[in-house]
C-alpha cells in the first residue's frame, strides 16, 4: 500500500521564462513521470495523500504527527494536484504552440488558460453577484502583481479601474516626469506630467475635481509625503503606485479606509501577451495594445499650419491619454496636462461637445487628440470653437481631405498617425 505521494515536477515554466532558452532544453524540462504519479495518487485520494506543494508539508505532517491526514485533506490536496498538472499542461501546449505551431503559433486551436485565485470578493459588480479575482503568472508591474499596505478590501470595480488608471501611468517613463492619472468608472477624468507626484496630482484633480471624488489614482513613480498630504484631502477608493515613501505611508495611514496598492517597479515594462474579452458562450484574443509614443514616428502634417515643439508634445502626451478613453474618445490638453476629456459617446462631435463642457480651465490653446479620424467636418468646427489649434487623429476616412480643409480654415495644426487606438 502507498500512503502518500510527494512530488515536485520538473520547472518547466520556469525554464522556458529564461531568455534565449533552446527548444532542446525547455522539451528536456517536460516532466513525464511526475504528472502520470500525481494524477493517480489525485484520483485515489480516498486512501493516498498526494503533496505537490511544499507549502503544504508543514500541515501535512502535522496532521500525521496528530494521528493521521483527514479526509478532508486529502480531497482538497487532490484537488490543488489536478489543478497542477492542468496548468503544468497548459504551459507544455502553449509553449509548442508558440515554437512550432506555424500559422496557429499565435492563436492555436485550442487555448487552456491558467489563472490562480488571489482572492475572494465580497460581490461583483452588483451585491447580487458573487465574485473573485484571479491572477497570471507574470512579474510585470500590473494589479495583478501589485500587493495591498492597508486599506478596506478591494471590490470587483476597485480592481477593474486600477488597472485602467495604472496602465495609463505606464504609458509615461518615469524619469521623464511623475505622472498622475485619475480614474472614474473605468476612464480617465484627469491625467497630468509634473515635476514632482504631488504637483501631477494637483493639475490631474484640477481637469475635474468633481469626478476625482471618489476615483482611482495611480503614479508612474514613487509616491511622497507631499503627494499623500495633497491626496488625504479629498475621498478616493484606492492608491497604485511602485513605491512609496515612509513619510507617505505614515500620511495615508491616517485615512484607514483608502486601499494602498504597491506593485513591483517599472523596470522594462512588459507589453506580451493576449488580451482576453469575454462574451457569453466564447472569448475574443487579441495581441495588447502597445505603446502610443512610436505612433508619432511615421505621423503627417497634411495642414498648411505645423505645430509647434510645445504642441507637438502635447499632442503626444493627449495620444497617450486619449488610447485609454472609452470610445469615441477626445481629450484636449495643455501644458502636459488634459483639460477636458469627451468619452463614451455615440457620435464623435458629441464627443468633442463633452470634452469641451466638461473643461473647467480655459480651452483656447489647447490641443485635442482622437482615437479614430473625424467622419464629418463638424468635429474639427466644434474644437476649433473650444479654441483648439492642434489636433491629433489616425486619419483614413474617405472625408480627410474635407476635415483637413476645415482645420486649415481654422488655423489649426493637424498630425495624422496613421494608428487607431480605439478602446470599448
Amino acid at each position: 500500500p502507498i500512503d502518500m505521494v510527494v512530488v515536485n515536477l520538473y520547472p518547466f515554466e520556469k525554464t522556458v521564462a529564461k531568455p534565449g532558452v533552446s527548444f532542446a532544453e525547455a522539451v528536456e524540462n517536460i516532466d513525464i513521470g511526475g504528472p502520470a504519479m500525481v494524477r493517480a495518487a489525485a484520483k485515489n485520494h480516498k486512501f493516498v495523500t498526494v503533496v505537490t506543494d511544499p507549502a503544504d508539508y508543514t500541515a501535512v505532517a502535522d496532521e500525521i504527527a496528530a494521528g493521521g491526514v483527514s479526509d478532508e485533506t486529502r480531497s482538497r490536496l487532490a484537488l490543488k494536484a489536478f489543478a497542477l498538472t492542468s496548468g503544468y499542461d497548459r504551459a507544455i501546449s502553449n509553449f509548442l504552440s508558440e515554437r512550432g505551431g506555424g500559422e496557429n503559433s499565435v492563436f492555436p486551436d485550442r487555448l487552456v488558460v491558467d489563472l490562480t485565485k488571489r482572492m475572494d470578493l465580497r460581490y461583483g459588480e452588483n451585491p447580487h453577484q458573487k465574485g473573485a479575482f484571479y491572477v497570471e503568472n507574470t512579474d510585470e508591474p500590473c494589479v495583478g502583481t501589485a500587493w495591498q499596505i492597508q486599506g478596506k478590501e478591494l471590490s470587483l470595480n476597485n480592481i477593474y479601474d486600477t488597472d485602467s488608471a495604472f496602465e495609463l501611468a505606464k504609458e509615461f517613463d518615469p524619469h521623464k516626469g511623475a505622472v498622475c492619472v485619475i480614474v472614474k468608472h473605468n476612464n480617465p477624468c484627469g491625467v497630468a506630467i509634473g515635476g514632482s507626484a504631488a504637483e501631477a496630482f494637483a493639475k490631474a484633480k484640477q481637469c475635474d475635481p468633481v469626478s476625482a471624488f471618489g476615483g482611482i489614482v495611480a503614479l508612474n513613480r514613487e509616491a511622497d509625503e507631499d503627494f499623500a498630504a495633497a491626496l488625504v484631502e479629498i475621498f478616493v477608493e484606492v492608491v497604485i503606485a511602485p513605491g512609496f515613501s515612509q513619510g507617505c505611508l505614515k500620511t495615508l495611514a491616517s485615512k484607514p479606509g483608502i486601499r494602498v496598492l504597491q506593485t513591483p517597479p517599472f523596470g522594462a515594462v512588459a507589453r506580451s501577451g493576449m488580451d482576453i474579452k469575454k462574451v457569453t458562450g466564447g472569448a475574443l484574443l487579441q495581441d495588447r495594445d502597445r505603446g502610443a509614443e512610436a505612433d508619432f514616428d511615421g505621423a503627417a502634417c497634411p495642414t498648411k499650419k505645423q505645430p509647434s515643439a510645445e504642441q507637438s508634445a502635447d499632442l503626444l502626451f493627449a495620444w497617450k491619454v486619449c488610447k485609454h478613453v472609452k470610445s469615441n474618445a477626445i481629450v484636449f490638453a495643455k501644458n502636459g496636462a488634459t483639460a477636458g476629456i469627451g468619452a463614451g459617446q455615440m457620435s464623435r462631435v458629441d464627443s468633442v461637445r463633452l470634452a469641451a463642457m466638461k473643461a473647467q480651465i480655459p480651452t483656447e490653446g489647447c490641443v485635442m487628440a482622437s482615437d479614430a479620424f473625424f467622419p464629418f467636418r463638424d468635429g474639427i468646427d466644434e474644437a476649433a470653437r473650444a479654441g483648439i489649434k492642434a489636433a491629433v487623429h489616425p486619419g483614413g476616412s474617405v472625408r480627410d481631405k474635407e476635415t483637413t480643409a476645415a482645420a486649415d480654415e481654422h488655423g489649426m495644426a493637424v498630425v495624422l498617425t496613421g494608428v487607431r487606438h480605439f478602446k470599448h
